[in-house]
């Protein structure tokens, strides 16, 4: 009786709740070994919910149990928006998922058009997927990102494209992706979409091993070394964080994917438009309130 019961429920998430007016992007077709993510359903479609939740300044957020996927805590989970480089979890847990992460990518010119934050890496150059995998985890370097989708895909367009069809087959799909590192485009997701890649992203090891890290070295072909400091400040705070990915642009505002584990329970928390002045206090804040189980799952 348990699995009948489990599969309507993680159905009845996967529908979503009502979001704000946007293009639907197309039925895509599902890939031949989908990603899914077993995410529980939210008890309502409350705007905000439960009423007692800590207040943030998120203008998107939600507070998942990261080991059952219990929805703890959400606001405005549902409505679409940019999310910045909160969408490299995707990216990442793509590049993980095909493996071969000791194979050598060429960088090409596409790779090194792209801004703000890069590592330098120059046409011509080889580097590991290991390595510019780190690089995208720790620092969010935006020509790595690049170049590790191009090698994925043949370019970034068609890397788009399996970003989307991998979104649909784990049942992201309120979500629309344009790029792999999230930089400005005509794309969107939303706070619950994130979570469940989140969940499935903290379950990868590797990703898990360099999304913890507070700084990476990366040695480049001429020799020289570039120290990586996390952009996730959480890690230099307290132990008990330990991932996931930070994201900003003007249009998504301060984006954050948190993990950690708090009084027992591992957690993550997605906050979507918030500043930066508040969202990492409110990270730590909302996860150590960590509340008694609010619905059973099954």
């Amino acid at each position: 009786m348990i699995r009948p019961l489990l599969l309507l429920v993680t159905a009845a998430f996967f529908s979503g709740c009502a979001t704000a007016p946007q293009p639907a992007p197309a039925r895509r077709a599902e890939p031949a070994a989908p990603l899914l993510a077993s995410v529980a359903a939210a008890p309502n479609s409350s705007p905000i919910w439960p009423a007692n939740a800590p207040s943030l300044h998120a203008e998107s957020a939600i507070l998942i149990d990261a080991s059952t996927g219990e929805v703890l805590f959400q606001k405005n989970a549902d409505r679409h928006r940019q999310v910045a480089s909160t969408q490299k979890l995707l990216t990442t847990l793509m590049i993980a998922r095909r493996g071969n992460l000791d194979s050598i990518v060429t960088i090409k010119p596409e790779d090194t058009r792209v801004e703000p934050t890069k590592l330098g890496i120059r046409t011509g150059e080889r580097y590991t997927r290991r390595s510019l995998l780190e690089a995208v985890l720790v620092k969010s370097v935006n020509d790595a990102c690049a170049a590790l989708a191009r090698d994925h895909s043949g370019s970034q367009s068609a890397f788009a494209a399996n970003m989307n069809n991998i979104a649909w087959s784990l049942g992201a799909r309120d979500s629309h992706f344009a790029n792999s590192n999230g930089l400005p485009a005509p794309q969107y997701s939303t706070a619950r979409d994130i979570a469940r890649i989140a969940y499935l992203a903290y379950r990868e090891p590797v990703l898990r091993t360099y999304m913890r890290q507070p700084a990476a070295y990366f040695r480049h072909n001429n020799g020289r070394t570039t120290v990586l400091k996390a952009t996730n400040k959480l890690l230099q705070r307290s132990p008990a964080f330990n991932g996931m990915k930070t994201g900003y642009t003007i249009a998504a505002g301060r984006c954050l994917v948190s993990s950690g584990r708090f009084n027992g329970r591992e957690l993550i928390l997605v906050q979507l438009g918030s500043k930066t002045k508040y969202i990492f206090d409110d990270a730590e804040r909302v996860m150590a309130w960590t509340p008694g189980r609010p619905y059973e799952t099954f």
